[in-house]
């Protein structure tokens, strides 16, 4: 798989950079915020192909960031996916709702982390081809 480029969105330095380094070590590009404000300036100014969201963050919390980009279509598709400590019942869901397309619980188990990384983005392939795919039909009727 060729490299992405990977915003790792948490306030907690320990996980930012255990995070960051399993991806580094994939050969990802990675950006790091330690909240939302900070998120949604690297996203402007390079936008990532997958974002790693906290949902608690000091602020703006990470499901309502996730809300904001997927209701604009510049973000929309950028691959979101939940990064929590947050195991409760229901929360997967929740996290769903806003529009994240998968979810990590904490802690995070870094033998894992590259092969789940590269699901969530193999996911995203196949269904943008698919949409793609949609399209063209779309065009050719």
């Amino acid at each position: 798989m060729k490299p992405v480029r990977i915003l790792v969105v948490d306030d907690n330095p320990t996980n930012l950079k255990l995070v960051s380094a399993v991806l580094e070590f994939d050969g990802h590009n990675i950006f790091q915020a330690n909240d939302a404000e900070t998120a949604q300036q690297i996203i402007k100014m390079n936008r990532p192909d997958l974002i790693l969201m906290d949902i608690a963050l000091p602020g703006m919390d990470g499901l309502t960031l996730t809300r904001q980009l997927k209701a604009d279509a510049e973000t929309d598709s950028i691959v979101i996916v939940a990064l929590t400590a947050f195991a409760m019942k229901g929360d997967d869901q929740k996290a769903c709702d806003a529009g994240c397309d998968g979810y990590i619980t904490k802690p995070i188990d870094t033998r894992k982390l590259s092969g789940l990384v590269a699901e969530f983005l193999e996911q995203n392939l196949i269904k943008k081809s698919r949409e793609d795919a949609r399209e063209k039909q779309k065009e050719g009727k």
